[in-house]
């Protein structure tokens, strides 16, 4: 008798290796029949979830920023401060860090893709709202109830990506997301300069629902895949044993959330990569927030055009620095001792590096410059970042992390705006005779260096929490 491969059975929820050797049968989404999955493809299951993730990180972010383009016509309709001014992105910000670590427990428990799609529909519906204010103070708490949905996808969406993809193609795939991310905020500055300037403010926010609902209509089209599913797949390429308690279920202690949020916290990469990214949060949010009126005011230039060019550089810059960031820690990944944490490392220093320049240095294109290069080097860093998070937090408490991770950083970038514009004011008022908001935006400078630190000090912890967090740990 001819002989057979040893096939597991099914039966016992082992995936049966097939005679090629690179393939699988197994399970990929609940309740659904096994289906074959070639181990030796960095992305096993398609690229479409990263491409939808983009998509609704980029919305996000787009409708986050349309203020910051057309911050100055909606000054000039309602009248308010610079420190009122700054208010509106920290009040927002404040108002989603509450909600993630709820949020956070929700992704470990709730189906992921229907509750992305609530989130950015909320988006669409608050941004209606916000076109429709007729008071300084309305529109404010609108804008604080879109921070609080602001970031809710991200616990979710960050999940959903590390089950779908391995560890070798998560900086790809989260570089899809961040790509989104990143790009939303040039898109959002611009559109919200040129609208505004083209037709009126709140025809600005108006507009920006119709994207966000095409969007939530797309993310329905995701399936939602096994939890722990991307880590499997790692250890079936890598031939190694599954642990015993691998398919347990998340979080069925029922830890509080405070007590999970300590333990995760005890990672010493994850708390390394929230506290560099909390104070690189705060310098980048304060900074790109003001960085239109920054122009405008010293340079001369009307909202439109500097919204466009703040907008369409730093584009540009994100583009490439997304891939060559993604490609550049993929690429080594498994094989250089915590080369991600490296490579994001180096990064962000070449961002806060020319970003500083960019504030101190006069000249309009120097400065255009050397934004571009500010936000390649950011771009370049935050996927590689991301995907370590998702490499040394355990699949069952992903969603937790994340939410973690998300809720400091959002914290420390809810500071940013209301920094500077509070710091502007009160130069302005000692009768200074230049331009109170170019001293004021050297405030925050020192936190972006502060954060490049953060990441070299857990340089070599990378590989021991990675091995706990997959359970190959000796």
């Amino acid at each position: 008798m001819a002989d057979t491969p040893d096939v597991p059975s099914k039966a016992s929820g082992a995936p049966a290796v097939l005679p090629d050797g690179g393939t699988v049968e197994m399970a990929v989404f609940p309740k659904r029949p096994a289906r074959t999955v070639d181990l030796g493809k960095s992305a096993p299951l398609g690229w479409w979830p990263a491409i939808v993730v983009a998509l609704v990180a980029f919305i996000d972010r787009v409708e986050i920023n349309l203020i910051s383009g057309a911050l100055p016509a909606i000054q000039d309709h309602f009248g308010f401060s610079d420190t009122a001014g700054g208010a509106i992105p920290t009040a927002a910000s404040i108002a989603a860090a509450l909600l993630l670590l709820p949020a956070g427990r929700l992704a470990d428990r709730a189906p992921r893709v229907a509750t992305i799609a609530v989130v950015v529909l909320v988006w669409s519906i608050c941004s209606v709202l916000s076109g429709l204010a007729t008071t300084f103070v309305m529109f404010f708490v609108v804008r604080i109830l879109i921070g609080a949905a602001g970031q809710l996808y991200n616990p979710p969406a960050s999940s959903l990506l590390a089950d779908y993809f391995p560890s070798r193609s998560r900086g790809k795939a989260y570089g899809f997301e961040r790509a989104g991310y990143y790009m939303g905020l040039p898109a959002g500055v611009i559109l919200g300069g040129a609208i505004a300037e083209a037709l009126d403010w709140r025809a600005v926010f108006f507009i920006a629902a119709v994207p966000g609902l095409l969007v939530a209509a797309l993310v329905l089209t995701v399936k939602e895949p096994l939890r722990g599913l991307g880590d499997r797949l790692d250890r079936l390429r890598d031939d190694t044993a599954e642990p015993a308690d691998a398919h347990a279920s998340p979080n069925a202690g029922g830890t509080s959330l405070l007590k999970e949020a300590r333990g995760l916290l005890k990672v010493r990469t994850l708390k390394g990569i929230i506290i560099g990214q909390a104070l690189l949060s705060l310098a980048v949010a304060g900074l790109f927030y003001w960085l239109p009126t920054f122009l405008e005011r010293t340079e001369d230039l009307g909202y439109d055009a500097a919204s466009g060019l703040a907008g369409g550089v730093g584009g540009t810059g994100i583009v490439i620095g997304i891939v060559v960031g993604s490609r550049t820690g993929d690429r080594f990944h498994g094989i250089r001792p915590g080369w991600r944490i490296k490579v994001a490392t180096g990064f962000l220093l070449l961002g806060a590096i020319a970003l500083t320049g960019a504030v101190l240095l006069p000249g309009l294109w120097l400065r255009i410059t050397l934004v571009a290069v500010a936000c390649a080097g950011f771009a370049a860093a935050i996927p590689n970042l991301t995907a370590a998070s998702a490499d040394v937090v355990p699949s069952d408490r992903r969603g937790m992390g994340f939410a973690l991770l998300t809720f400091l950083v959002t914290l420390g970038g809810a500071l940013g705006p209301f920094l500077i514009g509070l710091t502007s004011d009160i130069i302005g008022s000692t009768g200074y005779d230049g331009e109170p908001l170019a001293l004021a935006m050297l405030v925050l400078v020192p936190a972006m260096f502060l954060a490049v630190l953060a990441l070299v000090r857990i340089r070599g912890t990378f590989e021991d929490d990675a091995a706990q967090a997959s359970g190959t740990a000796c």
